[in-house]
């Protein structure tokens, strides 16, 4: 955990992945980040493989260097306790639909109510300005809706979700530098603002920011940036395994095509020009798919190493455990008091010269409950009343 964000309180009431990684990341950056659940939990806490301690893999891969409480907001005591959560609290972030959010007295007006400096983000499927406002959106309805997912029709395949949880995560980035930028323009003019980062949205910016292509500037021109939709462009098959290979400039195209035998490729008028490759990059990758079986792979990257052309082994999850460069920078870091805990996924963004002190692991569920509401002016009668009244789960 660095200290970069030391003195900052997030109060953090999300579920699954985008809210929580962003959660996390502002956790890792220094800040206190208070995650407040419903009584039986986010639902990630049970998704994935369950270690030891019961707790699953997705949710102890996005709440670490967090607090918990788990409060029944349905109820007045459990209002109450929001309040002064958000009356204590630099950000509140949340990822509910905009009627459950009013419902729970998370909308904004009543946080400013609360807190009139308090940073409101709300993490939502779809802005709240279209038609689609308040749809429910999980990470396959996004990448749906947002064309990651018909990416294979335009090489002739049937619609595929990208096999990881892409739309959360990408999502959770504007996140946390939505907070940030708040933050610090409060911090210049004294003014709280509020921040919506709809996942429809961002996806579909993600996407378009190459394949808008010629669509940027003509209305009537098809999106699509033609060597990305190249069918030819993947890895390749050599005569024991996978290797990616990029040949991207023109220098890099000549060396390439010379050691493979393809010099005729070179006289071809379309290849004196970036936008000629580009426009015929399905037969110059379709050179690589010819080529590369005749060769094994430890031979290629011999040969593409010596021909300094962009490659690299195509690593399966497995591989990575083992990988020698995630191995010398210490990617996988050890167990952060989680039982039976043996890797997390860290930031992987270093920071020099800042002060850095041990994660935290992910917390139980409520394990921070006395601690949080002691802090907010609550007695030991008084939390016990919660917990006899049902406000809390522990």
């Amino acid at each position: 955990m660095k200290k970069l964000l030391d003195g900052i309180c997030i109060l953090e009431i999300t579920t699954i992945v985008m809210g929580p990684l962003a959660g996390q990341i502002l956790a890792d950056l220094g800040a206190e980040v208070i995650k407040l659940e419903p009584l039986d939990g986010d639902l990630a806490r049970y998704s994935g493989t369950v270690g030891p301690s019961g707790m699953g893999a997705l949710f102890a891969n996005n709440n670490r260097n967090k607090k918990s409480i788990a409060v029944d907001l349905r109820k007045p005591e459990g209002q109450a306790v929001l309040k002064r959560l958000m009356k204590r609290s630099d950000v509140l972030l949340h990822n509910m639909r905009p009627k459950a959010a009013d419902r729970l007295g998370l909308s904004l007006n009543a946080a400013r109510a609360a807190n009139e400096k308090i940073i409101h983000c709300a993490a939502v499927g779809f802005g709240s300005d279209g038609p689609y406002a308040g749809r429910a959106a999980y990470d396959d309805v996004i990448q749906a809706v947002s064309g990651v997912a018909a990416l294979p029709l335009e090489m002739g395949r049937e619609p595929q979700y990208a096999p990881t949880i892409m739309a959360d995560k990408v999502a959770a980035l504007h996140v946390v530098y939505s907070i940030l930028a708040a933050l610090m323009h409060r911090e210049r003019s004294g003014e709280a603002c509020a921040v919506e980062v709809p996942m429809f949205e961002a996806i579909t910016a993600f996407l378009l920011n190459e394949h808008l292509d010629g669509a940027s500037f003509n209305e009537d021109a098809r999106p699509g940036y033609v060597r990305l939709l190249n069918p030819n462009r993947r890895p390749y098959k050599t005569a024991d395994g996978w290797l990616a290979v990029m040949p991207y400039s023109g220098a890099h195209w000549e060396k390439t095509l010379a050691d493979i035998g393809e010099e005729a490729v070179m006289k071809e008028t379309w290849f004196a020009t970036a936008a000629g490759r580009n426009a015929n990059s399905e037969t110059l990758y379709g050179v690589l798919v010819k080529a590369l079986p005749s060769r094994t792979t430890a031979e290629w990257v011999d040969t593409f190493s010596r021909l300094d052309i962009p490659h690299a082994v195509v690593n399966t999850m497995q591989d990575l455990m083992h990988d020698e460069h995630l191995q010398a920078v210490d990617f996988f870091r050890p167990t952060d008091g989680l039982e039976g805990r043996l890797r997390s996924v860290p930031q992987p963004v270093k920071f020099m010269d800042v002060e850095e002190t041990p994660d935290g692991p992910p917390p139980e569920l409520g394990v921070h409950a006395d601690a949080i509401l002691a802090d907010l002016g609550y007695s030991d009668e008084e939390i016990a009343e919660l917990r006899k009244a049902g406000v809390l789960s522990r």
